[in-house]
């Protein structure tokens, strides 16, 4: 009996969460000056010197300071002025000097009313979202907009109107489109958005009252129960059996015990640690209490990290200190945001590459210029815009837009929301995961999986999918399966007969069926240990059903003894219940030295495997023991029975040991899945989260973050103080990031991205909690919880998941790949076509009339109409095509080169250089070939059609149709880099007829084909149309060298992606399952 034993069981604590502090708060633990009261608690011998220091700072810190004296700003009144972030430190009666208010009856409606109009509403102001003018900013912050516009300009300027209104539809479809979608998600997150607590409990003049938590004042008394949200910071008056669920504002998995009679000493005790006070956003877990309201609004913990959040987006060089400095960052940073250089890696390519493009086009208007001895006449002007036209891709923005925007209403049936567009196309690059473990990869409810009695039977659950539906998954009681409706349940059931009545008296929690499915209120230990109970039978409300069992009394939960006790009638007398963690019920219990060290080998058993263990006992006691009169079947009744610890001490004495319940919160039935996807597509997966080692560690082999069948390195699981103790040198050292962090503060997140970041690595960083927004923000991608999350988070993240679910993640980087592809295919489509065109319209100069003027071999609008519509439609069917079988078994692509990859480049350049050889012979072929070595130009072919023009005209035609059908099939060779279109999906269907199948795939590029294929013969043959607006004439025999040029093109392509193949150049040395761990 007097055997010790060292237990290493899972502990139920969490790293400090410190609270903001301002810069001038440096002093201790301060009194009330000139107002002593018994609970004031004075923390050393300079106590005094820090209460005048205190009083001091108050007239220079009224942001930070409540109560009616901040209003009148007196002297006398501001030295007595409330600090909240020393609430914890001040008594109660301290509390109500210093705002003026009474611990029973609070303030009266006239007061609240004006304290409302000083302090203003209870809100949050980071989660305003984005304003409309904000996000119409956003679709015009880019280089090729700009260069649109400036081309435009150009065009109205010669007047040139055709062309300028088509660029400015080009735009204005651009700009709307963006709007829209922005918009439309923009409303979406809104509408997950919920104020922290719409409605809160409020006595007001003696007189209890509900009103909108917005409408609290510092000063007012709030009441609370169960379920409800914390609407504000509040110092707590008086608690029965509290505690609170603070894992949004600190981390903390496991829900806090409060007491509203501690008066701590130290002003800078962590946040979580302070169990006089409630904070804002917090959940109440159980029992019921009220409190002061200290704080309100931003000067609330959630207000200060929202605040923070909101100053963490500026550079540190605005901070400069001469106003020309400032004014020089401010500008700077305004012309990067315009020109689209602050963004994704892609938003910044494009951008690069459309400011590139822009000064080609300067400089190809220079060579026209020059070829003309700089005698810029009309014609000369419009055939140099006519070059610099053909070098922009101008339906670009609005084909990356609109597949943009497809792709988000795809993730949208994923269960993402994108804030951003262009996180989109950011998340299908990301190379590591930093993922939160509850609620995330876990399904965040407690589940009881193991039960361990005291005889040696053992019950195990598995295949859980409902957490609060006891008839979800699989039991076992010993070697056989448990069914309500076998004819061994009553036996087994029987076995567990005390073990089930304790858990399930001993608990406050409610488990409901509703009419579609389980609903439960409580602490989530106690709902798995209610729900535990109800598969066999025995849940506590079929146990007062039958009157047997009436609440004598009941001894709640403490974290300073970690047990709880009721004591119930039972029928033939009275029992007591109890439940609690093994290290504080073992003293307690009636057994032998043997049997303490088998319990404790089981229970380390149990931990190892990442369960949290609690320990089940009871005892006979005797009714008369307790006062007459209490018998209730309401724990709110009997809670004077809790003060006397005497008695409580007597009832939790000689215990009978029952068993063991390991509980944990289970693996979401998706995440071994996500994860070992992601590992495919050579994406490392981290846990970051505020968890016990060993849960974290558990959980992390369960779904595959962790292999079993290799050793796990040294820093592949940590604890964020060993991490956080390290420095950024030797953190850069390590040769991988640890893959398990546990016990991680909001510090840490942040440190573990900056490392990334350090390692070029491009990461996701999930989080629910307000705790989580800087790293949100810190990250490249931030993917905020839509059910479970805080709205400061969402208000940080690019991305808002609203099932909470690891696989959506999955989901979202998938359709993050897909676009990347799809904007390769897109891009490598437009531009073969913008560099056949310029190959051709360079050489073109060279086709001079009798009076030197060069010869268009394509019209400005023929080339418009390229660029605009024949192929936009192509390129968007580009866009949508589908995911390619092997996406998710490819590395990710390279950050540093971005979009515009090296096989890219050579594919746009050598497929260009062969459409624009083509293009050229086709005109030469009819201006040369049929009319002579001396060609049939005529004068003024340019602009009008005359009888002396037929041979320009016909040779335009030719050009044009061949140009189009060309860019239709490039359409088709687009859809692989490597395969060959007549080949390209040899693991879906292969023969000579394989091709059509691969084209009817993607039913919208078929049709922008055909469409493309149709358009083009009215285009050429239509009176007016053809001579007069596009400057081109019907043709006939010139068929022939439209279907020459088709068959050569086919070849040339085919030809080189064999060349590719051969060789493994591109995406044809891809290799499968890359690594990018870090």
């Amino acid at each position: 009996m007097g055997t010790e034993i060292e237990l290493d069981v899972e502990a139920q604590t969490e790293p400090p969460i410190c609270g903001f502090k301002s810069a001038r708060d440096n002093s201790h633990s301060p009194t009330l000056a000139g107002t002593p009261h018994a609970g004031t608690v004075v923390a050393d011998s300079d106590a005094d010197a820090d209460a005048d220091a205190d009083a001091t700072d108050a007239t220079d810190a009224t942001d930070a300071t409540v109560g009616r004296g901040s209003i009148t700003s007196t002297t006398t009144d501001t030295a007595r002025a409330l600090k909240p972030e020393s609430a914890h430190i001040l008594s109660v009666p301290d509390i109500c000097a210093l705002l003026e208010t009474d611990v029973e009856n609070g303030i009266d409606s006239s007061e609240a009313a004006r304290r409302l109009q000083h302090h203003g509403p209870n809100k949050v102001e980071g989660a305003k979202g984005l304003s409309m003018w904000t996000i119409l900013m956003r679709q015009v912050s880019n280089s090729l907009t700009l260069v649109l516009v400036i081309t435009m300009v150009l065009s109205f300027a010669i007047n040139d109107h055709i062309e300028g209104g088509v660029i400015a539809a080009v735009i204005s479809l651009n700009i709307v489109v963006g709007f829209f979608q922005d918009y439309r998600a923009e409303q979406t997150i809104q509408a997950l958005y919920a104020l922290s607590a719409p409605t809160c409990k409020v006595i007001r003049g003696g007189h209890a009252d509900t009103i909108k938590a917005e409408a609290l004042v510092p000063g007012d008394l709030v009441k609370l129960g169960v379920g409800d949200i914390v609407p504000a910071d509040l110092r707590l008056v008086h608690s029965i059996n509290l505690s609170t669920d603070e894992a949004l504002l600190t981390g903390e998995s496991v829900p806090v015990s409060k007491h509203a009679e501690v008066l701590l000493k130290d002003r800078d005790v962590p946040l979580g640690d302070r169990i006089n006070m409630v904070y804002s956003a917090s959940v109440i877990a159980r029992g019921r209490a009220t409190g002061l309201v200290v704080a309100t609004g931003m000067t609330t913990e959630v207000g200060k990290i929202a605040d923070l959040l909101k100053r963490s987006g500026e550079r540190l060089a605005d901070k400069r200190t001469t106003p020309l400095g400032r004014a020089w960052v401010k500008v700077r940073n305004g012309v990067r945001v315009l020109l689209g250089l602050d963004g994704t890696p892609m938003q910044v390519s494009l951008s690069k590459f459309a400011l590139l493009l822009f000064a080609l086009a300067i400089l190809l208007a220079v060579i026209v210029f020059s070829v003309s001895l700089w005698r810029v006449t009309d014609e000369v002007l419009i055939y140099g815009i006519c070059v610099a036209v053909a070098v922009i891709p101008e339906s670009l923005i609005a084909v990356l837009t609109i597949a943009t925007a497809l792709g988000t209403r795809a993730m949208a049936k994923g269960n993402v929301v994108i804030r951003k567009l262009a996180a989109l196309e950011a998340v299908g690059g990301v190379t590591n995961i930093c993922s939160d473990k509850t609620g995330t990869l876990t399904q965040g409810k407690m589940v009881a999986k193991r039960v361990w009695l005291v005889d040696g039977t053992e019950v195990s659950i598995q295949d859980t999918t409902h957490p609060f539906d006891p008839t979800s998954g699989n039991v076992r009681v010993g070697d056989d399966v448990y069914s309500a409706k076998s004819p061994n349940a009553e036996k087994q059931a029987a076995q567990l007969k005390d073990f089930l009545k304790t858990v399930a008296l001993c608990n406050n929690s409610t488990v409901t069926k509703t009419d579609v499915s389980y609903t439960a209120m409580g602490e989530p230990t106690e709902i798995a240990l209610q729900v535990l109970a109800m598969r066999f039978g025995m849940g506590k409300p079929d146990l007062l059903e039958a009157g047997e069992h009436q609440l004598l009394a009941e001894f709640p939960f403490d974290s300073s003894c970690k047990r709880m006790t009721v004591v119930c009638t039972d029928g033939t007398g009275a029992s007591a219940y109890t439940k609690g963690a093994l290290e504080a019920l073992l003293p307690l219990m009636d057994v032998s030295d043997e049997l303490k060290l088998t319990i404790v080998a089981k229970a380390e058993s149990l931990a190892a495997e990442g369960l949290r263990v609690l320990c089940i006992a009871k005892k006979t006691a005797d009714p008369a023991d307790f006062a007459p009169g209490t018998v209730t079947t309401s724990a709110e009744k009997v809670a004077p029975a809790n003060e006397n610890s005497d008695q409580r001490a007597a009832v939790e004495r000689d215990l009978t040991f029952l068993g063991l319940a390991g509980l944990y919160d289970p693996p979401r039935l998706e995440s071994a899945a996500a994860v070992k996807r992601c590992q495919e597509a050579g994406i490392t997966v981290h846990m970051l989260t505020g968890d016990h080692v060993k849960t974290a560690t558990a959980i992390a082999y369960e779904i595959g973050i962790l292999d079993r069948a290799t050793a796990a390195r040294p820093s592949d699981i940590m604890v964020a103080g060993a991490f956080d103790s390290l420095s950024d040198a030797q953190i850069d050292e390590m040769e991988h990031l640890p893959l398990v962090l546990a016990r991680c503060s909001p510090t840490t997140k942040v440190r573990v991205v900056e490392a990334m970041h350090r390692r070029k690595a491009f990461c996701v960083m999930t989080g629910d909690g307000v705790n989580d927004s800087p790293a949100l923000k810190k990250s490249d991608v931030g993917i905020a919880m839509g059910l479970n999350g805080s709205d400061v988070a969402k208000e940080a993240a690019d991305m808002v998941l609203t099932d909470d679910n690891f696989a959506s993640i999955v989901t979202a980087i998938e359709e993050g790949r897909r676009l990347f592809d799809n904007i390769q295919k897109f891009l490598l489509h437009l531009l073969v076509s913008n560099i056949a065109q310029v190959f051709l319209l360079l050489i073109g100069l060279a086709f001079k009339d009798p009076h030197g003027v060069s010869v268009f071999p394509l019209s400005p609008l023929e080339i418009l109409w390229a660029n605009l519509v024949t192929s936009s439609f192509l390129a968007l069917g580009l866009g949508i095509e589908d995911a390619q079988p092997d996406i998710m078994q490819r590395p990710p692509h390279n950050l540093a080169i971005g979009v515009f990859t090296r096989e890219l480049i050579i594919d746009k350049f050598v497929y260009g250089a062969a459409m624009g050889g083509l293009c050229l012979a086709a005109f030469t072929s009819v201006t040369y070939g049929y009319y002579g070595p001396t060609g049939g130009l005529g004068v003024g072919c340019n602009e009008d059609y005359s009888a002396q023009c037929g041979a320009a005209f016909r040779a335009r035609a030719t050009t044009f149709a061949t140009l189009t059908f060309l860019l239709l099939v490039t359409a088709w060779e687009a859809k692989h880099f490597t395969r060959s279109l007549f080949n390209m999906h040899p693991e879906r269907y292969t023969g000579p007829l394989s091709v059509f199948r691969t084209v009817w795939t993607n039913k919208f590029l078929f049709g922008a084909v055909t469409a493309g294929f149709v358009v083009a013969f009215p285009v050429i043959y239509l009176p007016v149309v053809n001579r007069i607006v596009f400057k081109h004439d019907a043709i006939t025999w010139e068929w022939g060298v439209v279907a020459a040029t088709l068959v050569v093109y086919t070849a040339i392509v085919e030809a080189w992606k064999a060349v590719k193949r051969r060789f493994g150049m591109g995406a044809a040395a891809v290799k499968v399952g890359g690594d990018a761990e870090v």
